[in-house]
């Protein structure tokens, strides 16, 4: 009779233990913040009140702010996302490329002026885009860039993208400042030169970007063979 108490006993303080652990674990995932941010995004570690404002402090799940740190960490140093440059699009939108995020992205610089090498250009998009097959033609976003933000108002872009046929959901026209152009073409590594008021010199040359906004590919030259451009699209679009 004493041995099975003993027992009873011994299985008793290991259940205790292992709630204890459990509701420890519990506990540990979890911290307490100002609903005000009066600290930032300082967490204490148990209840209490603001040093700052007074307030009851909130709890906070843990593993909700580094599952938060990891996603932000998609992003790297290479890409596009971290230009805080702001883009009117063709349809009057103000956005930043950011927002572009979560799509292979196929970019080229034009003007809508260009009498040479910009149709081309345009030709070469419309091309490409045709010979994605159709089951990934919703991963891909076709972005065009003004180097001449000017004379190419959303309105006008607008014109352009109906006049070359280049006015569906899977199209982008973008017009910036500047010097938002300007940067953005140093990343592309496009070279570009006012003549006149209406006429640029510039490279022709087509970028491919992954949806984390990392450049993966370049097409050089006009009506070149794209098929290189391609396959590196549909791999970036299956390996998204």
């Amino acid at each position: 009779m004493k041995q099975i108490i003993k027992i009873a006993i011994f299985v008793t303080i290991i259940l205790l233990v292992s709630c204890d652990k459990k509701e420890t674990k519990k506990v540990a995932n979890v911290g307490f913040q100002c609903p005000m941010k009066c600290e930032g995004e300082k967490l204490y570690q148990e209840k209490g009140i603001c040093p700052v404002c007074k307030m009851d402090l909130r709890p906070i799940n843990k593993l909700t702010k580094q599952v938060k740190k990891v996603l932000d960490k998609e992003i790297s140093e290479q890409s596009i996302f971290n230009l805080t440059s702001k883009w009117n699009t063709e349809e009057g939108k103000t956005i930043e490329l950011k927002e572009l995020k979560g799509k292979t992205l196929v970019m080229v610089m034009i003007y809508t002026t260009c009498k040479a090498a910009c149709p081309r250009l345009s030709a070469d998009m419309r091309n490409i885009e045709a010979k994605i097959p159709k089951n990934l033609k919703d991963g891909v976003q076709y972005v065009l860039v003004s180097i001449d933000p000017k004379t190419d108002t959303p309105k006008r872009l607008k014109k352009y993208a109906i006049e070359n046929y280049m006015d569906g959901k899977q199209w982008t026209f973008l017009q910036g400042t500047e010097s938002g152009v300007r940067e953005f073409a140093n990343v592309l590594s496009v070279k570009y030169k006012q003549i006149d008021p209406l006429d640029f010199s510039h490279s022709n040359i087509i970028s491919v970007f992954n949806p984390q906004g990392e450049l993966v590919h370049q097409q050089e030259g006009l009506g070149v063979d794209n098929k290189e451009t391609i396959e590196k699209i549909i791999e970036t679009v299956n390996n998204k």
